[in-house]
């Protein structure tokens, strides 16, 4: 399976905000740009294990959680991510979601 960068780059956002550090905060602790902080938070720079690792240890998040959405034991796992999928749909288009997840899960 390919790497989402875009999905990782909008995990990296998220917690740099829930950290309450600007781009230029964490670019200067990681000791990189800030524009190439901004692509990568954008999905427009890939990003090596070894600088996600610092990323990860500087915001406080695992690797699964940026890799996959994986916290640890999390009972909650890609909830923010259909959650933003389902608010930018129709009440149709979520009920196709509902009706496709709920075949899913049942099978």
């Amino acid at each position: 399976m390919a790497l989402d960068y875009n999905i990782i780059g909008s995990r990296i956002r998220q917690a740099r905000l829930a950290k309450n550090y600007t781009q230029e905060d964490l670019a200067e602790q990681l000791d990189i740009s800030v524009a190439f902080l901004s692509r990568v938070e954008r999905g427009n720079s890939q990003i090596n294990l070894k600088r996600l690792n610092q990323i990860c240890g500087l915001l406080d998040v695992t690797e699964g959680y940026m890799l996959n959405g994986a916290a640890n034991n999390s009972e909650n796992y890609l909830e923010k991510e259909f959650s933003e999928i389902l608010k930018n749909c129709s009440p149709e288009k979520q009920k196709l979601i509902y009706n496709v997840a709920k075949t899913i899960a049942e099978s």
